[in-house]
């Protein structure tokens, strides 16, 4: 089952965990540097970045298919507001394959959100 890493709306204790409900909370995770987050409406965006100097704080689950294919339509692939790609992260998972959803669209005017975002 694929590793999804979450760092908004669905951690633990957030609006949309309940997506997660009944699939597998693997721990706290951290990106490497070279992500940032950015505030959107109401939720996080995070952008791949090369002068992003911190981590994103966030969670791994591990997910069904079915799953996926929910947080595929909440997180707006289709509309190319986000996309899944692997992201590299810190120990205990430096050797898995994790994916997240990074934000696809222009973040110039976006006020940037601290990596441990919180609502």
């Amino acid at each position: 089952m694929p590793l999804i890493f979450v760092y908004g709306t669905l951690k633990r204790g957030y609006v949309n965990n309940f997506i997660l409900q009944a699939q597998e909370y693997y721990g706290p995770a951290k990106t490497l540097p070279g992500y940032v987050l950015y505030e959107l409406e109401g939720y996080p965006g995070m952008v791949s970045d090369p002068g992003g100097t911190e981590g994103i704080v966030g969670e791994v689950w591990s997910v069904d298919e079915r799953c996926l294919r929910h947080l595929d339509k909440l997180e707006g692939l289709k509309e190319g507001l986000y996309k899944r790609a692997a992201v590299p992260l810190e120990p205990p998972f430096a050797d898995k394959k994790v994916q997240a959803y990074l934000y696809l669209r222009d973040v110039s005017d976006k006020v940037r959100a601290p990596p441990d975002w919180k609502p």
